[in-house]
């Protein structure tokens, strides 16, 4: 019986979209767009304007996934 080796990236199966989605769904467009101040979250936001801006700029995508492991973490936290 061989087992596959799992993932260290924590982000590892997850999707940009996935990502963007649970974070509107926990903040809202308005608190989202204060805490990672992009114009695709503050003016006229859409998931997918968000992500044609996020897949082609690399500083607003890391801060997009730091805030989604930051959220993740709080929940698991909160959780326990």
């Amino acid at each position: 019986m061989t087992t596959t080796p799992r993932s260290k990236d924590p982000l590892h199966g997850i999707t940009l979209e996935a990502m963007v989605n649970d974070l509107v769904a926990f903040f809202g467009w308005e608190e989202l767009g204060r805490r990672i101040s992009i114009r695709c979250f503050n003016s006229d936001p859409s998931v997918s304007s968000s992500l044609k801006f996020l897949r082609k700029t690399p500083w607003a995508r890391e801060k997009v996934e730091s805030l989604y492991l930051f959220v993740q973490r709080e929940r698991k936290r909160q959780s326990v």
